[in-house]
């Protein structure tokens, strides 16, 4: 599977920006995909993530209120649509995407995913 997000940019607090992450090679109906997001220094952090069998929609603390995961089945893409941007939020944000079924517990850990885009920077200017 690969993945390749894109986006991203240079933006002002308050702004919003919807990142893309289209998936192609072979992917099935059970997996979850998912956002990450990386600043300097910093440990990896969940965004957010979708089930693609029945569109289940998970979110870290940061992304709750202001951030929003869809899919579009047809072209096998996930977005990722980002509102009332803070400085905070600048961070490098990687797409990826599971094996298989992922348990609910286990959907906030990066180590549940198998496959990783190579990310797309988000900054965010006061």
């Amino acid at each position: 599977v690969q993945l390749q997000a894109s986006g991203g940019g240079l933006v002002q607090a308050g702004d919003s920006l919807r990142l893309s992450c289209p998936a192609s090679g072979r992917t099935g109906r059970s997996y979850t995909m998912g956002w990450f997001r990386q600043a300097p220094g910093k440990e990896r952090e969940f965004v957010a993530a979708i089930r693609w069998s029945d569109g289940s929609t998970y979110y870290g603390d940061a992304a709750k209120g202001r951030f929003a995961i869809s899919r579009d089945n047809a072209k096998n893409t996930v977005y990722l649509q980002m509102r009332s941007l803070e400085p905070e939020d600048t961070a490098n944000y990687l797409c990826a995407a599971s094996r298989s079924h992922v348990i609910v517990s286990a959907i906030y850990s990066a180590a549940s995913y198998a496959f990783w885009g190579q990310g797309t920077q988000v900054t965010v200017s006061s």
